[in-house]
């Protein structure tokens, strides 16, 4: 089975693309992780002007909105505001204990009662406790796995990106390091482990695969994609000050994010019993 994006939707891509490309998003990242939300919040308004936060009936463009998302790691409570809550207007969060046991952003979203914050591996991801009794709404649930989904694919293929192109660069022994063979099949694992997550991306889009099949691929690719760029970079990809930990971090905690890799398991296990 092939998915490919029609016209308009491509277009949609190419358009947050150019729009992502020109907003400095790593400074963006940088000031919310600080407490600085207006760049942030500028942003969110300019795609909001664009239909991103209108999304939520239409889970093919929000499958391709939140992969756009994920690979120029824009902050803030996306899947909770707009995949999960459908909010149109405004920014907002939500609370969903056990999968979601703390709000993202509560302070920015206006949440009364906020509790302390925990603090995250990714730094733009700002963590509060605050009190819920909402029920769980399966099918907004579903959808806002969908967007994580999405989101870990766009993160997994900035990394890939970044990583191609720093071996170009990258010297070792007078060759550049992207000419060794290891190096090459450590990268071409990242590109097929992407390649089949895509798929079950827009298969779940259109409810044609399971939400937490995509999760779980995804989740492992952009692990995988998060592992091996590491490695590549050496000891500089775990500097915080170099832009590649924005992606590392953001998947690492995005692969638990909305379910573990352990729970959307055993959520296709029980489906092909049933």
């Amino acid at each position: 089975m092939r998915f490919e994006l029609d016209s308009d939707q491509q277009d949609f891509a190419g358009a947050l693309d150019s729009l992502l490309a020109n907003a400095d998003t790593v400074a963006v990242a940088r000031a919310w992780a600080d407490g600085d939300h207006e760049p942030g919040l500028k942003l969110w308004g300019r795609l909001a002007e664009m239909g991103v936060t209108s999304l939520a009936d239409e889970p093919v463009f929000l499958a391709i909105a939140f992969e756009r998302l994920g690979y120029h790691a824009v902050p803030g409570p996306w899947v909770e505001s707009v995949a999960y809550l459908g909010q149109a207007d405004g920014i907002a969060t939500v609370a969903l204990p056990p999968h979601v046991p703390y709000a993202l952003d509560a302070d920015v979203a206006g949440v009364p009662h906020v509790g302390a914050m925990r603090v995250s591996v990714d730094r733009t991801r700002r963590l509060f406790e605050v009190e819920t009794t909402d029920a769980v709404d399966e099918a907004a649930f579903d959808r806002a796995v969908l967007a994580v989904s999405a989101q870990l694919l766009g993160a997994g293929e900035r990394v890939l990106a970044d990583s191609v192109t720093y071996v170009k660069q990258r010297k070792q022994f007078g060759r550049e390091i992207g000419s060794y063979q290891a190096i090459k099949h450590a990268l071409a694992d990242v590109r097929i482990a992407l390649d089949f997550a895509r798929p079950l991306v827009l298969g779940a889009a259109l409810g044609d695969v399971s939400v937490s099949a995509a999760k779980v691929a995804c989740a492992d690719s952009a692990y995988l994609a998060s592992r091996t760029g590491l490695q590549v970079h050496g000891a500089i990809g775990y500097t915080q000050e170099f832009d590649l930990s924005l992606w590392l971090t953001k998947i690492r905690a995005l692969v638990t994010a909305w379910g573990t890799p352990a729970h959307h398991r055993a959520r296709l296990l029980e489906a092909l019993v049933d």
